[in-house]
């Protein structure tokens, strides 16, 4: 498809054709993409009808338009309300939020109920995306900027991590796991008949590990540790979800090529962008992609 916005691994059933066709509907003429959106809309099955959207900024597609809580940072193009939408679930409850951890799920975030009293024993699907912040991923895009200054063509960030003899990052990793199996273990305690998908993160830097410090103003050097903890991390919902009985939805592999050095091909927008963009968070398209995974995904279980 034109500029090779399709990732490689979804396959063309009702309700992902639909989504694709959204995410390139410029290409597309109009009676086209009206007509997948129609399949796709009367597509609702037993997985989608009772859905509950939990999650950080991620997954509320913070930086986008239409604002349905902008305490949350949360849009109603985020991929959880264009999965319900093509589906036609009954009831859609998206407490997805901006800068929540997994404390978050259990606990207040400011004003906000923890997220995962959204669930109940009806509940017939569920997606979560998270542990971006319990690993600090905007500090550690502070850290690593601030740190490029001192050696632009070296591994400054990944030497600030690892002064204590081991990488700091890869240990706060492994310290989410135990909570990252809690969570699991509690959604499907409280609703025993969902389907449960834990959505990874997409590529956000170039899978060959060359840098654009230009819009993206890391260390050179960098660009791939920082890569590399991307991939463990999702590694590490990979192998959790496996354990728990959950779903894995891998959206890395799918947007390779597509990171934020991407130009014009990017679903992750860059960290030097146009004011009222939320920057190292998916854009439109990006959410787009995203739910068409998700997708496949569900697709796949109603087969």
């Amino acid at each position: 498809m034109a500029l090779g916005i399709t990732p490689r691994s979804v396959r063309r059933t009702a309700a992902t054709a639909a989504l694709l066709a959204a995410s390139v509907s410029p290409l597309l003429p109009a009676t086209a993409t009206v007509a997948a959106a129609s399949t796709a809309s009367t597509a609702g099955t037993a997985v989608t009808a009772r859905y509950v959207a939990l999650g950080d900024s991620y997954a509320s597609g913070a930086g986008l338009p239409d604002p349905t809580d902008p305490q949350c940072a949360r849009s109603g193009l985020n991929y959880p309300s264009v999965l319900a939408r093509s589906y036609g679930s009954r009831t859609f409850r998206d407490v997805t939020c901006g800068g929540a951890t997994t404390r978050d799920l259990w606990h207040r975030q400011g004003a906000k109920a923890p997220q995962l009293r959204a669930l109940s024993r009806n509940t017939t699907l569920v997606t979560v995306t998270i542990g971006g912040n319990d690993i600090g991923f905007s500090g550690i895009i502070g850290t690593c900027v601030s740190a490029a200054r001192s050696d632009p063509a070296g591994s400054p960030c990944r030497a600030e991590y690892a002064k204590s003899g081991h990488d700091e990052l890869a240990r706060r990793i492994r310290a989410l796991s135990p909570r990252i199996a809690a969570m699991l273990a509690d959604v499907r305690r409280r609703s025993p008949r969902a389907t449960v998908m834990l959505v990874g993160y997409p590529a956000l830097l170039p899978e060959s590990g060359a840098a654009c410090p230009s819009v993206v103003p890391f260390a050179r050097g960098d660009f791939p540790y920082l890569r590399d903890t991307v991939k463990r991390l999702n590694g590490m919902l990979r192998q959790q979800a496996r354990r728990g009985g959950a779903v894995y939805v891998d959206t890395y592999t799918p947007t390779i090529g597509h990171d934020m050095c991407a130009g014009d091909a990017r679903f992750v927008e860059p960290l030097v962008v146009a004011a009222g963009v939320a920057p190292a968070h998916p854009n439109q398209q990006g959410q787009r992609v995203m739910a068409s995974l998700v997708a496949e995904r569900i697709d796949r279980l109603r087969r």
